[in-house]
């Protein structure tokens, strides 16, 4: 049984995020090892790991990028944990051009300012991205959405690289 079997969810891209929340928690209340604490080991451990693999689906479903790994990991794609280089020349030349303006903000006259300015550019550009592959996996375009979800990757760590700028800032 998938992830989204489990939630008793459509299986694409798009959810119904209180959806997945209620039944997170009908099948928390469900299997939840406390229920099972007078039971035979065998099934504390069976209700331990079911407990633990709806709270990994859980996890997975809720995050848009992990959800879109998972629905490639359905379909023979598994990308999760690569290191694959993309040969998307433009994107390759964005990211030179991000990476510089990421390292450019220290010294910029208002940190906060650029900070800001370049947060709202990665949040544009993520959500166009999101928007393309949205559309590729509805369409089953597996390796474009493949290539898709190395961008964002990229782009979700530039961001945490960013949040790392900012709280520097915030020490002095």
């Amino acid at each position: 049984m998938n992830y989204f079997e489990l939630f008793d969810l459509p299986v694409r891209f798009q959810l119904d995020g209180q959806a997945l929340s209620e039944a997170y928690r009908r099948l928390q209340m469900q299997f939840h090892p406390d229920k099972f604490a007078s039971r035979p080991e065998r099934e504390r451990l069976q209700a331990v790991q079911q407990a633990a693999r709806i709270n990994d689906a859980f996890s997975t479903l809720k995050d848009p990028l992990g959800r879109a790994e998972y629905l490639l990991s359905l379909q023979g794609v598994d990308i999760r944990g690569e290191q694959q280089t993309l040969k998307d020349p433009s994107f390759l030349m964005q990211q030179m051009e991000w990476r510089e303006q990421l390292e450019e903000i220290p010294a910029a006259a208002d940190v906060f300012a650029a900070i800001m300015a370049f947060e709202r550019e990665l949040k544009q550009a993520s959500g166009d991205y999101y928007g393309e592959l949205e559309h590729q996996l509805d369409a089953g375009r597996w390796s474009e959405a493949a290539d898709t979800v190395r961008k964002l990757k990229f782009m979700a760590k530039l961001h945490t690289e960013l949040e790392r700028v900012e709280d520097a800032q915030q020490e002095f």
